[in-house]
């Protein structure tokens, strides 16, 4: 009887526990990213200031887009939504966040640095859309990414060699942007038994370089070409006008010689 009773006392106190408390940087972090971004079409309608100050029920969410985890939101799932404007650095608050998916959107800007205080994030994609700026470095504190994809951007700079060192990662993406130099040994030499990420993860980066892609496209051939045209165009130039001088002054100095010569006939023809 009293293993019953105890068992019904703890049936009776979950029954009655309250709710889990909301987060207050949960809606600071959902708000502000909510005002940085312009929705056309109310896309995201229910994104309302009750909701926004209250967006987890347990496991339940009310805004499009989010999951929540014991109250707290842990994925937003806001591709595809024509969503533009710029990504709030308070996406830093929902530090619960292991999913972040704002793929094929119209969003322009960096990829906030602040994204370094998502410790949990696993799952990062910002492909198909207009950031630019670098990648940033601080990236490597998400030490938990298993997946980060953001091909089809126009992100310059280098690959920050730290990006090896997460040693989770299995996807990486980062063609069909601007970025340049050489890729780095890290993500090439990846420690244990780790797989490297082939060509088609860095193709269509005009000044990208290096294993697995091909080496450092040569300009010299280039510049020795201009330099040869440069220096057959000048002299073609400098050929055609020592030619045009040369005929002028035999053609100036021939009248001189003509006129010198008839007056020296002139001289000596007799006067009648």
């Amino acid at each position: 009887m009293g293993f019953f009773s105890l068992t019904l006392m703890s049936i009776l106190m979950c029954a009655f526990l309250p709710p889990s408390s909301q987060d207050p940087n949960d809606q600071s972090c959902l708000t502000n990213l909510f005002q940085s971004m312009h929705v056309p079409d109310h896309n995201l309608v229910n994104w309302t200031e009750p909701n926004l100050a209250n967006p987890c029920s347990g496991f339940m969410s009310n805004l499009t887009g989010a999951t929540c985890n014991n109250g707290r939101i842990y994925k937003l799932s806001l591709s595809n939504l024509s969503l533009y404007g710029s990504i709030s650095p308070y996406i830093s608050n929902c530090t619960s966040l292991q999913s972040l998916d704002l793929s094929n959107n119209a969003l322009t800007g960096p990829i906030p640095t602040e994204f370094q205080y998502l410790i949990n994030l696993a799952i990062l994609d910002l492909s198909s859309n207009h950031l630019s700026g670098t990648i940033p470095p601080s990236l490597t504190m998400c030490m938990f990414l298993n997946i980060i994809d953001l091909h089809n951007n126009s992100l310059t700079g280098q690959i920050p060699a730290q990006l090896g060192s997460l040693v989770r990662l299995s996807v990486f993406d980062v063609s069909d942007n601007k970025l340049s130099g050489v890729i780095p040994t890290s993500l090439v030499d990846r420690p244990g038994n780790l797989p490297g990420f082939n060509a088609t993860s860095y193709s269509g980066n005009e000044d990208l370089y290096g294993y697995p892609l091909g080496p450092m496209k040569s300009r010299s051939g280039l510049s020795v070409m201009l330099i040869v045209g440069i220096g057959l165009g000048s002299g073609l130039i400098s050929l055609v006008l020592s030619f045009v001088v040369t005929c002028v002054w035999l053609k100036v100095t021939d009248q001189k010689l003509a006129a010198e010569h008839q007056g020296k006939i002139n001289e000596l023809m007799p006067e009648y």
